[in-house]
């Protein structure tokens, strides 16, 4: 009987089981509110309380989540292949992306994959463009919301 306790509590999902049930709309409103918090104490000065709520949003389920979200699905490029070669995600790798992103330290930085593309309006020329893992997109777009909060509405305060 111990045997079955301790194989259900190693085998036990994540609170979000199934990427398809995810309530998206109630994840962007408790971001969007988290943002809302945050620039509401940046404009009144108190940086303690812009760094707690900062700490929140990073730590948040629901920021992982939709960060996942706009990497694997909602993005132009969600089918470009990083160094990995990894194209598309299933919902069952986008749930361990979200678990990957709870200790962000854990993660390091892979090298990108350089492409050459062409320049605009100079049809000989190219630039090299750098295409980061899957994983590594994601992380980057956990700091998203902080810094659009951030960088929206200067003139508010003013």
């Amino acid at each position: 009987m111990n045997s079955e306790v301790a194989t259900e509590a190693t085998t036990a999902s994540p609170s979000i089981e199934d990427w398809t049930t995810i309530p998206w709309r109630k994840l962007e409103a408790y971001v969007f509110r988290l943002q809302k918090r945050i620039f509401q104490a940046q404009r009144r000065g108190n940086v303690r309380a812009v760094h707690s709520l900062q700490r929140l949003l990073m730590k948040s389920r629901a920021a992982r989540t939709l960060a996942v979200r706009r990497v694997t699905q909602d993005n132009r490029g969600k089918k470009t292949a990083g160094v990995d070669g990894v194209k598309a995600v299933g919902p069952l790798v986008r749930l361990l992306f979200v678990e990957r992103l709870r200790h962000p330290a854990t993660i390091k930085a892979r090298p990108v994959r350089r492409v050459l593309i062409p320049k605009p309006g100079k049809p000989n020329e190219f630039r090299p463009l750098g295409i980061p893992v899957l994983l590594d997109r994601c992380a980057g777009w956990l700091g998203h919301p902080l810094a659009q909060r951030r960088h929206d509405h200067p003139t508010e305060a003013a």
